[in-house]
């Protein structure tokens, strides 16, 4: 996975907003993922069109401190989860 690939969710997982929790989360049929501030952004923008490198150069301005190779390791984590799926790249 480069900062050229594009990512986006895998069939039966979705983003979703736990009251309880005050916090973006993850779901899929195993369970639920609660995500940082700056994951739910990145996972946010993970439709398949947009490549890493275009997710990054968004947030650089968003989030203070972002760096694109921390994107790229974010979606090779979640890719290993079987919870995005590789697009291109």
């Amino acid at each position: 996975m480069t900062l050229g690939s594009s990512v986006r969710l895998r069939p039966g997982v979705r983003l979703g907003y736990d009251r309880a929790r005050s916090a973006t989360v993850l779901l899929y049929p195993e369970g639920v993922l609660v995500l940082n501030e700056t994951a739910a952004a990145v996972l946010a923008r993970v439709d398949g069109s947009a490549s890493l490198a275009e997710i990054a150069g968004d947030l650089t301005g968003e989030f203070d401190g972002v760096a694109a190779d921390e994107i790229v390791e974010l979606a090779a984590r979640l890719v290993t989860l079987h919870l995005v799926e590789i697009v291109d790249g």
